[in-house]
């Protein structure tokens, strides 16, 4: 069994300005799109390899007393001491049948009938990123991209706690990923194996560091 880290997105309360701030430094933005019944937004940043997500609250209501209030996505945007992360999984193998780690079945109001995310049962502790698995998702087909951040190497995320969930423990064995305990909410994103040795620091607007 083998699993991927097909995305991650990071929440914000100003998308217009985080997705500026990403574009000054050559990141491309893809698409946007709204969640139906979720009360969320996107905007997107793809590599050949995964994508950066920005999410926003588009309707409080809808987040809070949806289908997606399990969630808690107004929790994690407003507070300081909530992560405002979430670790999108994919499978890498067809035959892989198991989730990667214990959780519950998420159906989405914009997604068909049976085609549920698996939400790991860490969601109700707001210390730890969401994670989130997509049984439903074949091994995609990437698209090899131009430019200066072709695909993702690495990504670290730090977690302000002592003891990591089993749950994070378990979405960490994926690849690309990996996890520690630190001072503060914190994600390192590392491109193209980081061959010029460059890095840029997004605090304090967004909890992201990069390097390229």
């Amino acid at each position: 069994m083998g699993y991927e880290l097909d995305h991650f997105f990071i929440l914000v309360e100003h998308p217009e300005k985080a997705a500026q701030l990403l574009e000054s430094q050559g990141l491309k933005r893809s698409f946007s799109r709204a969640h139906p019944g979720q009360g969320t937004s996107n905007i997107c940043f793809e590599f050949s390899n995964s994508k950066l997500e920005l999410l926003w609250i588009r309707d409080a209501g809808e987040a809070n007393n949806g289908v997606a209030s399990e969630l808690h996505f107004c929790e994690r945007t407003s507070s300081d001491d909530a992560s405002p992360f979430g670790l999108i999984l994919n499978k890498t193998d067809l035959a892989t049948t198991e989730s990667p780690f214990n959780g519950w079945d998420y159906q989405a109001d914009y997604l068909p009938l049976g085609k549920a995310f698996h939400i790991g049962e860490n969601s109700a502790d707001l210390s730890e990123p969401l994670c989130i698995y997509l049984p439903f998702m074949h091994p995609p087909v990437r698209v090899i991209h131009s430019g200066m951040f072709q695909s993702i190497s690495q990504v670290q995320i730090t977690v302000p706690v002592t003891s990591i969930s089993q749950t994070l423990k378990q979405a960490a064995v994926a690849d690309r990923l990996s996890v520690k305990s630190g001072d503060q909410h914190l994600i390192e994103v590392s491109f193209d194996n980081q061959q010029l040795a460059l890095s840029r620091d997004f605090r304090p607007e967004l909890p992201l560091i990069i390097h390229w």
